[in-house]
């Protein structure tokens, strides 16, 4: 009986750091086109929160999910210029 109590506690753990992750990973995206809209007008732009959740996002220890990678002002001017 223990070892079944383990195994719904872990399910319950993994379950609630994957829902963490993908309210993060929605943050992220929004973040992301806060600064793509504001490239897109040729205003000043910054990658800080961005990174800051991706990097939240990368420390949830899930074997599902890859690794995201942290954005650049580049990365963002790159996508800007292919959209137009």
């Amino acid at each position: 009986m223990s070892v079944h109590k383990d195994l719904i506690k872990h399910a319950e753990n993994q379950n609630k750091s994957y829902q963490e992750f993908l309210a993060l990973d929605q943050q992220r995206e929004m973040y992301i086109e806060e600064a793509v809209e504001l490239c897109k007008h040729g205003k000043p732009f910054s990658t800080y929160k961005i990174n800051e959740v991706t990097n939240r996002m990368n420390k949830i220890n899930l074997r599902i999910i890859s690794i995201r990678k942290n954005v650049t002002p580049e990365m963002v001017q790159e996508y800007v210029n292919k959209l137009r």
